[in-house]
């Protein structure tokens, strides 16, 4: 019986993505021509461990393609070859295309994929470069250049070639297994390297009654026909040197004199550097196989790797074939990395652990004091202090349970560096990215949330904003523009602020492109801050052209749609020729709020705190009708609408009049409405539960709770009830009622 590995299979993937993250962004500080070995080696070990992680789990497609990216980083890292622009473009795709291999294998699709095909290609290209260039520059001292052909476009040349042949002892510990390696991948990886024979020790294994399924129990002589140097083959083994004796010996080295051929200088010369990297065809890659060593499955092993006949025999001799993963009947459902796991700091554990102990200690308390029978004042005084403190505690807990699902917002903010390179070289900006409240921290469910409506944001400023270089120099600006992503706490909220010093927003050609697509009138009266806000209306772009980027009228209003569905809100402000500013409010968490509760006849609903302005009854010498039955309150310098919830929840047993009325006034998209209702009862938190996952959608309606008393409440959606009442934006200050209520209800 062998350990079943696909228990591993989630923390394998998960630290692989945290390796592409850090290749990723180390490549992002990487210039050619100026490279830092430190950078260089970490994403080499990010690599490396990808590798060794896909080799021992079976991924061989994963293992393989990373083994060409690993030995183009290992020669920049021994000084063999100078980084190049082309390099790091190659490595950051390989990294998108190793994603969607990760995530084939949480979807248990299959991994190989065209293009990591086309990649390795690339990659190979690269490497047979050097190779080609390497003869060239040896060829005074061990090659010898014979004769161009009769075309006078190739010339044969001659190398020396190196050939070990390593004899390694091979002997893990009886647990090896249970660590999760498997010697077949490591003699697979092994195999990569050249012919290989592979002779099994089987003098440690016990008769049957003493044997343990788990344990391992054979030792392995291994003899290498390799190319590659001695460290190259240890590092195969990196995973299991602590788990096993391993021993390597050089028994015998020869050199070799090989044919390889060249094309002549004056052609590699007036070739573009980039058909090596993009075709597939190049004559580079054609030639890659011709000094690589046979990795088929028949070459592996010499003729003689045959079982010996005897049976009493304490070794026997197996040809070695790579192991395929065995296929699944059972497929599992496809899995959203980014709800998988979450990483805690033993910090946030430590406190939480602390809490459970002050429950254990008031919950002994209360016991103690249930168990007598005779209840006097001082023991009713111990118990009601006992149970305030049973609160304070219950949440305490509460708040460090909330802590653990808290993240720093580096997790969202780190995917943008490259996002800023690629777009910034597509539309030929300069642009320096400035990262601003990394440590910042929140929900996790948010986070995985607020990542799309960003990345539009970003775009949006790059593309609309920023100006092209030229244009900045002759605006007397900077040549590189400037994007800012800044996060912090305010209050019970995360601000996320996107800044750029481009040209602002063209009020304008909104106005423009805004009376063209018939979002506003000829006549209407609007303020400059009101004309930026229609940038965010559904099919609304002021690109004049449609590119992969921007133009087709989608993204703005998503944006706002999925902040409002977060229970936040997204405000702009420009200045033209200095730039914009995109800020987007947030609550902390969307798992507990707080929450006002209110009474509408018989019924308790929970306006979240957050939407709530103020509180105020009703004066009807400020109030005034309005056209379609409206009614709305003078307030200071506004006129907010009251929508009556009665009306809008049919409950005909709640108080209609106005006199005297309560009104909650809450704050929707920028604008204030007033809810109607009949009595404000207490301030408290509430656990947020899906009506439409357990009933279906209510308009009007975000959520459910349970009370106290174990009923349930129903909380507000503020932006649904004002679609729910007809109220719209209609282009000028303030809201303008759509339809007669009646027919709202």
């Amino acid at each position: 019986m062998s350990i079943d590995l696909s228990q591993f299979y989630e923390v394998f993937i998960d630290e692989s993505f945290e390796g592409l993250e850090t290749m990723e962004s180390e490549l992002l500080n990487l210039s050619p021509g100026d490279v830092d070995s430190e950078i260089i080696n970490n994403i080499f070990r990010a690599a490396h461990s990808i590798k060794g992680g896909s080799g021992t789990f079976g991924f061989n497609a994963i293992a393989n393609f990373t083994h060409v990216i690993e030995t183009l980083l290992d020669e920049i890292r021994n000084g063999e070859r100078e980084l190049a622009a082309n390099h790091v473009d190659l490595m950051l795709k390989s990294i998108d295309c190793l994603r969607n291999m990760l995530r084939s294998i949480q979807n248990n699709d299959e991994q190989e994929s065209q293009e990591a095909n086309t990649l390795r290609v690339q990659f190979e290209a690269i490497l047979e470069q050097k190779n080609t260039a390497d003869v060239s520059n040896t060829s005074n001292s061990n090659a010898v250049a014979t004769q161009p052909e009769s075309n006078g476009l190739a010339s044969k040349q001659t190398k020396t070639q190196i050939t070990n042949f390593f004899e390694i002892k091979f002997n893990p510990e009886s647990h090896v297994f249970k660590t999760g390696n498997e010697p077949l991948f490591i003699f697979e990886d092994l195999a990569e390297h050249g012919e290989l024979s592979v002779e099994a020790n089987i003098k440690g294994i016990p008769e049957l009654d003493n044997l343990v399924a788990d344990d391992c129990y054979l030792g392995w002589t291994i003899n290498l026909d390799t190319t590659s140097e001695e460290e190259t083959v240890k590092s195969v083994f990196e995973w299991v040197e602590d788990d096993a004796e391993i021993e390597i010996k050089l028994v015998a080295q020869f050199e070799d004199e090989i044919e390889v051929e060249s094309e002549l200088d004056e052609v590699e010369a007036s070739k573009p550097e980039s058909s090596l990297t993009e075709s597939p065809e190049s004559p580079a890659s054609a030639g890659s196989t011709s000094a690589s060593p046979a990795t088929t499955p028949e070459s592996l092993s010499p003729d003689n790797s045959k079982p010996k006949d005897s049976a009493t025999s304490d070794t026997v001799e197996a040809e070695f074939r790579p192991v395929q993963k065995a296929p699944t009947d059972n497929k599992k459902e496809p899995t959203k990395q980014e709800s998988s796991s979450i990483r805690v700091g033993t910090d946030k554990v430590d406190s939480l652990i602390n809490m459970v102990g002050e429950l254990v200690i008031t919950q002994a308390m209360l016991n103690e004091l249930g168990e007598d029978e005779q209840i006097d004042h001082a023991k009713l005084l111990a118990l009601r202090e006992g149970l305030a403190q049973l609160a304070h505690n219950t949440r305490d807990l509460q708040e460090n349970v909330m802590r653990i699902r808290m993240l720093p917002i580096s997790f969202v903010f780190s995917r943008f560096p490259r996002l800023v390179r690629d777009i910034s070289q597509k539309l030929d900006k300069k642009v320096d990215l400035v990262l601003k409240g990394e440590g910042t921290e929140l929900d996790k469910t948010v986070m995985e949330k607020i990542s799309d409506p960003m990345v539009h944001l970003i775009r949006n400023s790059l593309d609309h904003g920023l100006e092209t270089t030229p244009e900045r120099l002759a605006a007397g600006k900077s040549e590189a523009g400037k994007v800012i992503l800044n996060a912090y706490h305010q209050g019970g909220n995360i601000i996320i602020e996107i800044i750029d010093d481009g040209r602002g927003l063209n009020t304008e050609k909104i106005r423009s492109k805004a009376i063209e697509n018939g979002l506003i009138t000829e006549e209407s009266v609007l303020s400059n801050q009101e004309i930026n806000e229609l940038i965010f209306k559904p099919g609304f772009s002021t690109a004049d052209e449609v590119s992969d980027i921007s133009g087709r009228g989608v993204g703005m209003d998503v944006v706002k749609r999925n902040i409002n569905a977060l229970n936040g809100t997204v405000e702009v402000v420009s200045e033209p020729n200095n730039g914009s500013t995109f800020t987007i409010r947030l609550p902390l968490t969307l798992a507990i709020l707080d929450g006002q509760l209110v009474k509408v006849g018989n019924h308790i609903y929970i306006i979240p705190l957050v939407s709530i302005v103020e509180s105020l009854q009703i004066d009807m010498s400020k109030v005034n009708s309005v056209g379609g039955g409206m009614d709305v309150l003078r307030l200071r310098d506004d006129y907010i609408p009251i929508l009556r919830m009665h009306q809008l929840f049919n409950h005909p047993e709640a108080c209609q009049k106005l006199q005297g009325g309560l009104l909650v006034v809450v704050e929707s998209d920028n604008e204030k409405v007033g809810l109607l209702v009949d009595e404000l009862l207490a301030q408290q938190q509430f656990v947020i539960k899906s009506l439409e996952e357990n009933y279906k959608k209510v308009d009007g309606i975000s959520g459910a709770t349970i009370l106290g008393s174990g009923s349930v409440s129903l909380i507000i959606d503020i932006s649904s009830v004002v679609k729910m009442a007809g109220l719209k934006r209609a282009g000028h200050v303030g809201l303008d009622f759509d339809k007669p209520l009646s027919e709202a209800v």
